[in-house]
């Protein structure tokens, strides 16, 4: 995951986003891992492309029922599209609000603000044309602003490269979170039915339940083992600021750090999933955690999003492609299939149930089609 700089000018890149729909037709066939399992009747189509440019990267991706609007967050900006028709409603830069134009993550609170995570900028947050923005001199954690999550009891979470941010929406102040974690450097939160907030970071998942602290990391069972024998990364997972280059190859190849989990999602029935790099993404069922592999189904080790839709489905992005995992069948999308770019660092499920994958050059829409063709459940 290693990013130039963008330089191409803002007013051309916003000029392109959105302008090209490429429609696909490629159906993906299922592979079953489960002999008993028949294949499903319905299969899963890449049905639109759009391309935003081939130096922009789609970082982060939010669908928000209550507008029908899907949030874009790029390497350049931010994008508002409406759900319905699919078109561009309007889009956000420096000259709009945002404080850094490369967003990391996208979150909403419970009194509807949306929260833009951004690389060097802070956190962004925007409603009714009004932005706010926190830097550290504020009482954030850190510039870099990863993800976000909120608790039913209200507190709001923001993930950060330098530990977890706490706002308090009625004082607009923060509470700091480092030692406790089991890393400072977080890529992911969510919250359970419980309460618990959990995070994903650099050197392993943390949970917090209430004022208690739990860690798992690679010899408590998270990630898979080193099947292929890959070279371990260069970046140690320990949040060092002297070597953080995100880059997952080396020479090319593939490497390997279970600690680090590069996403985490919280599923419907309270178990949480993580997305390892080279460790294939983990299931802890609140006791044990349970590894899947390329061997298993899965199309890339590295996992950088992941979602799950309505039927339960679970969708992870890889470095390699997405893949969709569902009683015990695993189907998997790539270039090949309509994807702009293999590589998917970006995950959303639309209230149509359509599912939005963010690359390097844009974003897909995948759906389902029944036997005869016909699109279920299309906007």
């Amino acid at each position: 995951m290693n990013y130039p700089e963008i330089t191409i000018t803002r007013n051309v890149v916003f000029a392109i986003m959105f302008a090209t729909v490429l429609p696909c037709t490629a159906t993906v066939v299922a592979q079953t891992t489960d002999s008993s399992q028949t294949p499903s009747q319905t299969s899963y189509q890449v049905l639109d492309q759009f391309n935003v440019g081939p130096d922009v990267v789609v970082r982060s991706l939010l669908a928000d029922s209550t507008t029908n609007t899907l949030w874009v967050g790029t390497t350049s900006g931010v994008m508002d599209i409406d759900l319905e028709t699919r078109q561009l409603r309007q889009t956000f830069t420096r000259d709009h609000g945002l404080a850094n134009e490369y967003v990391f993550g996208i979150g909403k609170d419970q009194q509807d603000h949306l929260w833009f995570g951004t690389n060097g900028g802070g956190a962004s947050r925007y409603k009714d044309g009004q932005w706010d923005i926190y830097f550290p001199m504020h009482g954030l954690a850190d510039y870099w602003v990863y993800t976000f999550a909120q608790q039913k009891n209200g507190d709001f979470w923001i993930g950060t490269w330098a530990g977890a941010s706490k706002f308090d929406f009625a004082s607009k102040t923060f509470t700091n979170f480092k030692d406790e974690l089991v890393n400072e450097w977080i890529y992911g939160l969510g919250v359970d039915a419980f309460d618990r907030v959990w995070f994903g970071t650099e050197g392993g998942v943390s949970m917090l339940d209430g004022e208690t602290w739990l860690h798992w990391t690679h010899q408590d069972g998270l990630g898979a083992t080193n099947e292929q024998r890959l070279p371990p990364s260069t970046n140690t997972g320990l949040g060092t600021r002297s070597r953080h280059d995100l880059n997952v190859l080396n020479q090319g190849q593939d490497t390997y750090n279970p600690n680090y989990v590069f996403s985490l999602l919280v599923a419907e029935d309270d178990t949480v999933w993580a997305g390892t790099w080279g460790g294939g993404v983990s299931h802890f069922d609140g006791r044990d955690w349970t590894n899947y592999s390329q061997t298993d189904g899965l199309a890339g080790d590295i996992v950088f999003s992941l979602a799950q839709d309505p039927s339960g489905a679970l969708w992870f992005g890889s470095q390699r492609g997405l893949t969709r995992f569902h009683d015990n069948t695993w189907t998997s999308f790539t270039r090949s299939d309509g994807l702009i770019n293999d590589s998917v660092y970006a995950l959303a499920v639309a209230p149509s149930d359509d599912i939005w994958v963010g690359t390097r050059g844009g974003v897909v829409r995948i759906g389902v089609t029944t036997n005869n063709g016909e699109k279920d459940g299309s906007n």
